[in-house]
């Protein structure tokens, strides 16, 4: 799932990502592992830009299986170390993992009334009993619930015209 508002940035970096894979396939360079024997079936696809990763690494490596340097992913500690910066520049005192994030997105959905089912399959759980784990952060006796009607846009509209 991809918010709207991050197509237009993905678009952009996809656009960068695909100049350092031409300026790598100029050098001589740009290919990828491809995924079982795909490479031996289709030698040339390892470098079309359909198979190329959508965040690549800064540095190329040396494939030894491949006897090529390629550039591979990015690597998780990366990611993690911009996260942990983030947390300081923002002046949060929490501690907080790139995993926190899937935990937050779980729990913003149940606040915004999603069903379990559905937060189940977007996290991948095999057994729904995983996800209702979430659900604890929920736990606000009566004075958590909202009426429907408070939330609904008829309601919103009979507020507005019963105040003029």
């Amino acid at each position: 799932m991809l918010p709207a508002r991050l197509a237009e940035p993905l678009r952009r970096h996809l656009d960068r990502t695909r100049r350092l894979h031409e300026r790598d396939l100029r050098q001589g360079l740009g290919g990828v592992a491809l995924p079982h024997a795909f490479e031996r079936k289709n030698p040339s696809a390892c470098r079309h830009w359909t198979w190329q990763w959508v965040f690549p690494a800064q540095r190329l490596h040396l494939d030894e299986s491949a006897g090529e340097r390629r550039r591979h992913h990015i690597h998780e500690s990366v990611i993690q170390r911009a996260l942990k910066e983030a947390l300081q520049d923002s002046g949060i005192p929490k501690r907080a993992s790139c995993h926190t994030l899937r935990h937050s997105f779980a729990i913003h959905l149940l606040e915004d009334g999603y069903d379990v089912r559905t937060i189940q399959e977007l996290l991948g759980h095999s057994d729904v009993s995983t996800t209702m784990i979430y659900t604890h952060v929920l736990n606000r006796g009566g004075r958590g619930v909202r009426s429907p009607l408070d939330t609904s846009p008829a309601a919103a509209s009979t507020a507005k015209r019963d105040a003029t």
